[in-house]
């Protein structure tokens, strides 16, 4: 079987949760088939080669267009497409592919996210069937984040983007042979939209092999930990926001632990948090296992976004105890109470964090509940054999 993976994004290093899940579901498919990668190379970089990805039979690099110039913002306020689409339109990509079609036939074409929608076309003439990969659903990403927009301008144009992303939706889901989502509420979402649609959930995952040896006792743990890109708008916002309303009153109740925001690429607003008492703003960090080996918790904040937190799943791999806000959690069978804490509003985050301190038997209960359900649920093994098993099937091809 011969597929071509399409990625607005360079995946390796597999560093942020799109990459991760970008790299194992790739590597998963590379293994069984002949795949040829195309993606755009990341700015300040090193281009990713096949010693990197050796699963791969072909990469091809393109450079990755400027996105959010003055020009692209005014085609997404006044043209019909996106913004997130517009930024992710680039002659060299449309060139790319057009040769790598003209080279040999495919079997399946493989859409990493709805931003690389624009190449529909030039992809149809190949005449294999699209499949998307669904991060998250963007249209409610950004209605998310339009009821949170710091300004009217920010609200009037995410509410803009909203409407037009929700419009290109309903045309992929129309136009693409199947799609792929990371949760079982994101596919029932999307059936309310378009109930003629295949789609099938292939959920995010974790190397629990990586993580494993992160595992060691409750004592001597001292972080608070928040793991993300510290440049994606709703990790900015949940940092900051614990930071200000949270993290004054655990500070006072454990004078010795640290908040550590470890995460690529921190905004401006997350580097002054630096100034903060016991706050560690760390950026790119390449192995974050012995953060997860001092933490008392893994901690997700957030209060807008979408998808489903591959955070999460890593911290359980790691045996760190979580504590997460109701949307972090969404779209993961995770159990509160047993295998993660929910804290619903800001006044809930001091007792979870205090009961994990204080209470060995229920650290000691989350952290092997969590890693039992990372491993017989969220291993990246399983699920991209689940994923190389579905195309087959829509393929009507044998394993």
């Amino acid at each position: 079987m011969r597929i071509l993976f399409v990625s607005p994004r360079q995946c390796c290093p597999p560093r942020s949760g799109a990459a991760l899940r970008e790299y194992h579901l790739a590597q998963a498919l590379g293994r069984r088939t002949e795949l040829t990668h195309v993606f755009f190379s990341q700015d300040g970089a090193r281009t990713p080669g096949l010693a990197d990805m050796p699963f791969c039979r072909k990469i091809v690099p393109v450079p990755a267009p400027r996105r959010y110039t003055p020009e692209k913002i005014v085609r997404g306020l006044l043209g019909r497409r996106p913004l997130p689409l517009v930024n992710y339109t680039s002659d060299a990509m449309k060139a790319a592919l057009t040769a790598v079609m003209a080279a040999e036939p495919l079997d399946l074409v493989h859409l990493d996210s709805i931003h690389m929608a624009a190449y529909e076309p030039i992809l149809r003439r190949g005449g294999a069937p699209m499949v998307y990969d669904w991060h998250n659903i963007e249209s409610e990403a950004m209605w998310r984040y339009s009821a949170n927009a710091p300004t009217p301008a920010h609200k009037f144009y995410a509410s803009l983007t909203a409407r037009r992303l929700l419009a290109l939706e309903k045309e992929i889901l129309r136009s693409a042979a199947g799609h792929v989502v990371c949760s079982e509420r994101e596919r029932e979402t999307l059936l309310r939209t378009a109930p003629e649609a295949r789609i099938a959930v292939i959920e995010n995952g974790v190397d629990t092999g990586f993580f494993h040896e992160t595992a060691a006792p409750r004592d001597g743990r001292y972080r608070v930990l928040f793991v993300g890109s510290m440049r994606y708008h709703a990790n900015v916002e949940a940092a900051v926001s614990f930071v200000r309303d949270v993290w004054p009153g655990i500070r006072e109740r454990f004078p010795g632990w640290r908040l550590t925001l470890a995460g690529s690429d921190p905004a401006p607003a997350v580097l002054a948090l630096r100034g903060e008492a016991h706050v560690e703003v760390t950026g790119t960090v390449d192995d974050l296992r012995p953060f997860y080996g001092q933490a008392i918790a893994a901690i997700v904040p957030l209060h807008i976004g979408g998808g489903t937190r591959l955070k999460i799943l890593e911290a359980m791999a790691a045996g760190a105890p979580v504590v997460s806000t109701p949307l972090g959690a969404e779209g993961l069978a995770v159990s509160p109470g047993t295998d993660i804490l929910i804290a619903k509003k800001d006044a809930d985050w001091l007792p979870h964090l205090s009961a994990l301190s204080t209470q060995g038997d229920l650290w000691d209960g989350m952290a092997g509940a969590g890693r039992r359900l990372v491993t017989a649920r969220y291993d990246w093994e399983t699920l991209g054999q689940s994923l190389y098993e579905t195309y087959c099937r829509w393929l009507g091809r044998s394993q």
